[in-house]
């Protein structure tokens, strides 16, 4: 019986992949009215493949653009084979090559090379060194429909090297990648299932949080089933959950030896990582110091935590510029607090970590209304929030200190982040009062803001203007 797969698209924004997956599944991934007016994918998109052995792959498509590299990351994490996207007509490009950066960093070796629009260009003119190693090239056309039927069956091929999930067994365990809710039925999760067996009925835990849910019932790819297996795209109708207390970046567990929270984890390493990075774990992306041990091997001390078991493997990207450094395989979950030159603790049985992380406080109603406050470029200053509430979403990573006196909701400042990058690619440098207009918000935050992005090391203060600072 051939274990389930899930298969990734990876390439550069304009290749072509959205449209090859159309080609291939009959589905459509962009979703989004903002995807389809603008012509280009902001959100992960899925589908499933039936191939010429009969195998069916679940398909995750993820953005070419360079801003959504991260969403992109968090689509990989759940791989187990990869479909990089090459136009003939443009060749390898920077995503290009950074996509394969993090195919390498999640240890993702099965695969095959798509030369598409080989109507309008020579595909044998494509460089692919340093882009393809071991993989089939097949050149095709959408448009034309040539080359379509040779991909599927080295798709098939491809899929017949990968190491399934499955095999691997542990716990369930499914990293949270959409939530949302369905009338009449409640609140839905959608994830790659990493491990174990999803079954209606089952009683889970989501976390950070520790909060308990049981499993109404069960879909892979909009049909219900009575259980899922580790590596399928599964949907879980989860009661006793309301909408607001689950998001990506969460992680469903069940079972002996589940993962518990950690902010701290011990790693095998393949880059030279900066003073702060960002760490990619499933579909949870978190800022990090990183703390030499030793050659090749550091301790990340994380401002948020992560559900992680040793053997995962993680991406590690700069925050200024964010470029993909590299990644790496965990290798004790739950570390001591150490650094190079500390002798080794002697290894001892430890019994397995309990699926609930009880240093996290509860997602309470006050809480929850507390972080719907802070969702806006201008949030209530600290002393109108209850400072209960703002240290609960502090331990759950929802809320960012920015100056002495506000906070932001993680994922706004994640966006103002972005635009503020965006806009200084474009125009070189900024002022304060173009940050305040851009941003909607006033002089006060805006300048909260910029020293906030300052100490990040995101941005350089040069008189009246600010510019990206450059990589060492």
């Amino acid at each position: 019986m051939d274990h389930p797969l899930t298969l990734g698209t990876a390439g550069h924004i304009d290749h072509g992949k959205t449209a090859l997956v159309r080609a291939l599944t009959g589905v459509d991934t962009d979703r989004l009215p903002e995807e389809r007016s603008r012509g280009i994918s902001i959100a992960l998109g899925y589908a499933s493949l039936d191939l010429p052995s009969g195998r069916s792959l679940s398909v995750v498509d993820v953005p070419g653009h360079e801003r959504f590299v991260r969403t992109m990351v968090s689509g990989a994490t759940g791989i187990d084979l990869y479909l990089l996207v090459v136009a003939a007509d443009d060749g390898v490009m920077p995503q290009t090559r950074e996509h394969v950066g993090v195919l390498r960093a999640l240890g993702v070796q099965a695969g095959v090379v798509a030369i598409t629009k080989a109507d309008l260009a020579d595909p044998a003119g494509v460089d692919l060194e340093d882009v393809a190693t071991g993989a089939e090239v097949v050149p095709l056309s959408v448009r034309t429909g040539a080359g379509l039927s040779q991909l599927r069956a080295a798709l098939d091929r491809a899929a017949e090297r990968a190491v399934p999930r499955a095999q691997a067994g542990g716990p369930l365990r499914l990293h949270v990648d959409r939530a949302f809710t369905v009338h009449g039925a409640g609140t839905v999760v959608t994830g790659t299932l990493w491990s174990g067996r999803a079954a209606r009925g089952d009683e889970v835990v989501i976390l950070p949080a520790g909060l308990r849910a049981r499993v109404r019932g069960v879909q892979v790819h909009d049909a219900a089933v009575r259980v899922a297996s580790a590596g399928q795209r599964v949907a879980l109708n989860l009661a006793g959950l309301d909408r607001a207390e689950v998001g990506r970046g969460d992680v469903v567990v069940a079972g002996e030896g589940a993962p518990s929270a950690t902010y701290r984890v011990d790693a095998v390493l393949d880059c030279e990582p900066g003073e702060r990075v960002m760490v990619h774990h499933g579909t949870r992306e978190v800022a990090g110091r990183p703390v030499a041990l030793g050659e090749d091997r550091w301790q990340l001390r994380l401002e948020a935590p992560i559900v992680a078991l040793a053997g995962d493997r993680l991406v590690v990207r700069a925050i200024a510029p964010p470029n993909t450094l590299g990644g790496g395989v965990i290798t004790d979950a739950h570390p001591r607090r150490h650094r190079a030159g500390t002798p080794e603790p002697t290894p001892v049985a430890v019994p397995a970590a309990p699926a609930v992380a009880p240093a996290l406080p509860p997602l309470t109603a006050a809480v929850l209304a507390t972080e719907e406050r802070l969702r806006t470029p201008q949030p209530p200053l600290d002393a109108d929030l209850d400072p209960a509430a703002l240290a609960a979403l502090r331990a759950h990573g929802r809320a960012v200190r920015v100056g002495p006196a506000m906070h932001f909701h993680h994922d706004i400042l994640a966006g103002l982040r972005a635009r503020l990058v965006a806009l200084l690619e474009a125009d070189g440098t900024v002022t304060l009062a173009r940050v305040r207009d851009e941003f909607g918000t006033s002089r006060k935050y805006a300048q909260a803001l910029l020293e906030h992005f300052d100490a990040e090391r995101l941005t350089l203060r040069r008189g009246d203007e600010r510019v990206l600072r450059r990589r060492r």
